[in-house]
């Protein structure tokens, strides 16, 4: 199996921008709103004082925990708790949540537009299961390319969300399944039925939930998860993406434990980090570790 390393940059936005970082800080634009955000990586000073930034709303976490809830602070008569929001022929619903989220992780449009140009090139059906899909941008970009998917998640609200996304993105003919399960339950089931996948797209929290009170926990079930995601994919299959945040390990980690699942279709495996770059500067944010597979 080839390996490559690259850094994955989310430069492919017009209806968001990295305007500023440093000192703990972020300030963002979505779509029309502009927002400042706790980053425990931006050690780095700002390029200009945080107290001078200009935003519409400001969230105040209410520990160090990077997930862990908040509240918001509106700054502006402006602002607004959603918005509509666009990116390439998709479009979608922005919020401010409890847990300093906005309805979409921007930095993942490196792999919208990955899927999306793997599933044209292929040539054939496609159907893809979208692991921890929060409001599904994943899954529309897959199926504006033409595949058929199976989105899941353990929030029935992010999946009614993700329901509201397909609408507002014209892709009401295509097919979306919206299942709200616990992830490992789904994919075991799923191995009980026969069925396969040719691509698989999984973004697991550090610690999490299912639907009826099972825990997530990173390290220890992501292993378990990738053997069956291996039992569930196609002969042929297409790519598998995984995603990690805030979690102690390194892309290597990610990347070989995917490898040794994926090594039995040759193929190759990138790995690295990924980033949001600043606006007007060379600064990128870091914002999580990746490894994806695809065919040869």
């Amino acid at each position: 199996m080839k390996t490559e390393t690259r850094l994955l940059v989310a430069d492919d936005w017009d209806d968001y921008a990295l305007l500023d970082s440093g000192h703990l800080q972020k300030l963002e634009r979505f779509g029309g709103q502009t927002v400042i955000r706790p980053d425990p990586q931006a050690f780095w000073n700002p390029a200009r004082p945080v107290q001078s930034w200009k935003a519409d709303a400001r969230f105040a976490a209410k520990g160090p925990d990077e997930d862990g809830a908040g509240s918001w602070e509106l700054l502006s008569p402006r602002a607004v708790d959603a918005w509509p929001m666009r990116w390439n022929g998709l479009t979608f619903t922005a919020r401010r949540t409890a847990f300093r989220h906005m309805g979409v992780f921007q930095e993942h449009s490196v792999h919208w537009r990955f899927a999306q140009e793997q599933i044209r090139a292929a040539g054939r059906p496609i159907k893809v299961l979208n692991l921890f899909g929060y409001t599904g941008m994943m899954s529309l970009a897959c199926a504006a390319a033409g595949a058929e998917v199976v989105h899941l998640d353990a929030s029935p609200k992010s999946n009614g969300y993700g329901k509201d996304n397909q609408s507002l993105s014209g892709l009401d003919g295509q097919t979306i399944r919206w299942i709200a399960d616990d992830a490992m339950k789904f994919v075991a089931r799923e191995q009980r039925r026969g069925s396969k996948y040719d691509a698989v797209v999984l973004d697991p929290p550090k610690f999490g939930r299912g639907t009826t009170g099972e825990t997530w926990r990173f390290e220890e079930d992501l292993p378990a998860l990738l053997d069956g995601v291996q039992a569930l994919l196609a002969e042929r299959p297409l790519f598998v993406i995984a995603t990690a945040y805030a979690v102690r390990l390194s892309y290597l980690a990610l990347a070989q434990t995917l490898a040794d699942r994926m090594a039995p279709f040759g193929g190759v495996m990138e790995q690295g980090e990924m980033a949001i770059p600043q606006q007007g500067t060379d600064r990128l944010l870091p914002t999580a570790l990746y490894a994806r597979w695809r065919a040869g």
